[in-house]
């Protein structure tokens, strides 16, 4: 049975109407880096099922997991502990199997999970409404870039040396369609130098500044003195947040003047899950309700008067006026979405407090500790549950070295920066709860021996 329907006159067909002579001109945009030119090496061409499922396991046994070593990874991914309930509920048949809730009628359960989600994300962002997800951190930050041009009238986006590398990659990526430009920032070390060159930099034609919170060298930016600056100008703060449990402890962006609080939410409910799927935050000032991105959940009266919940505003997906539309997206991460709801409803206001301070207590632990190796210095004079160290050497070295000795030893800067020679040497370390005593130990034994 052939699983190819299309004939070649098919193809030449549909090629011809789209107005490219071939199949690999559909991929011009790819970088060629990035294309896969032949077979993969190492791989059958064909196997059977038992054998594929053996050759993938062996593979499988050669990575080192988060579970299995010493862990201190974070840069927008953080290993936080889930409890067994949160799995457990998101895999009811109610919940699992449900999908778009366009007919209210029986999507009740859905659109009230919804409701209450996009609640505990306007307490947790502090602002006055959030939507009900997006895919995920990074595209939310653009979202909330296009969002700002379409309220301002303005083209010009600010973002902060401090965003981490790749939603400014994912940023670029969308403004290449748009008629936005995009101002990105390089990164320096100091935080004061970077808080200053970004107010600077804020002027008349500026729709948005773009700021993370904290950023992603550990830092913790003053929001609200860049919100004064660029509300000053008319443009717009966009906060970025890309460790959740940090809000258990430091203040709320929207309560520090940010007009538009994005963020990620996997750290709460979802796990790493290798990369994904993951969970875009958003919210943002009542005024804007009209503008906001991506599905809204609304309560309402049905016709016996009974509380209940609808997909409201609906004119913003592209199935309602399409080109006019605010925003394409027409779906959430639903299920993210719910695992993130349970798991901050366990919680609770003071679990999240609590925790937050687990993970700032283990970070001050493991600050101290890499700080007294010789030639290692500590760059943030504050932090939540991850900062940055400088060493002696490149720290990509280091992290290659220390995965040797199956340790996961932080993300050195030079991987997220290669084009900036002066954080070769920084290396972002994290901690969060499921970080022991005797992890922080080994950490140090090993970076001893590498130094």
């Amino acid at each position: 049975m052939r699983y190819l329907p299309l004939t070649p006159a098919d193809r030449a067909t549909m090629l011809a109407r789209i107005g490219v002579d071939n199949i690999d001109a559909l991929f011009c945009d790819v970088p060629a880096e990035a294309l896969q030119a032949g077979p993969i090496a190492g791989l059958p061409g064909h196997a059977s099922e038992m054998a594929v499922e053996r050759h993938m396991g062996r593979l499988a046994g050669e990575n080192l997991s988060a579970g299995a070593a010493p862990f201190f990874l974070g840069a927008g991914a953080y290993k936080h502990h889930i409890p067994a309930s949160v799995d457990h509920l998101i895999q009811r048949g109610e919940f699992l199997t449900a999908y778009t809730p366009y007919q209210p009628e029986i999507a009740q359960g859905t659109l009230q999970v919804l409701f209450e989600f996009q609640t505990q994300v306007a307490r947790l962002l502090g602002t006055d409404i959030a939507n009900a997800s997006l895919y995920d951190g990074s595209t939310a930050c653009w979202e909330a870039i296009a969002m700002a041009h379409r309220v301002t009238k303005r083209k010009k986006s600010i973002l902060t040396g401090g965003l981490h590398p790749h939603y400014v990659a994912t940023a670029q990526t969308m403004a290449r369609f748009t008629d936005d430009v995009l101002v990105a920032q390089a990164p320096v070390l100091s935080g004061d130098a970077e808080d200053a060159a970004i107010i600077a930099a804020i002027d008349g034609e500026t729709s948005a500044v773009v700021v993370q919170y904290p950023d992603i060298l550990g830092r913790i930016p003053d929001l609200a003195a860049i919100a004064a600056a660029a509300q000053a100008h008319g443009a717009l703060l966009i906060a970025v947040v890309t460790e959740p449990v940090a809000l258990g402890l430091l203040e709320a962006p929207g309560a520090l003047g940010a007009d538009i609080v994005v963020g990620e939410g996997q750290s709460l409910g979802v796990g790493l899950q290798f990369g994904g799927p993951y969970l875009g935050l958003f919210g943002c000032r009542e005024k804007f309700l009209r503008q906001i991105p991506g599905r809204l959940c609304g309560e309402t009266l049905d016709a016996e008067g009974r509380r209940s919940f609808v997909l409201t505003l609906s004119t913003r997906e592209q199935h309602i006026r399409r080109e006019k539309a605010t925003s394409n997206i027409c779906t959430n991460s639903g299920l993210c979405a719910l695992a993130f709801s349970i798991h901050v409803s366990l919680l609770g206001g003071a679990g999240l407090e609590r925790l937050a301070r687990i993970n700032h207590g283990k970070a001050q632990a493991l600050a101290a500790a890499v700080a007294a190796i010789p030639g290692v210095s500590v760059l943030n004079d504050a932090y939540f549950n991850e900062f940055t160290v400088i060493l002696p050497k490149d720290a990509r070295e280091v992290v290659d070295a220390l995965a040797a000795k199956d340790i996961l030893g932080g993300v050195p800067l030079g991987r997220l920066y290669a084009e900036t020679p002066a954080l070769a040497n920084g290396l972002l370390l994290t901690a969060t709860e499921c970080t022991s005593d005797e992890d922080i130990a080994a950490l140090v034994a090993a970076l001893k021996e590498v130094l």
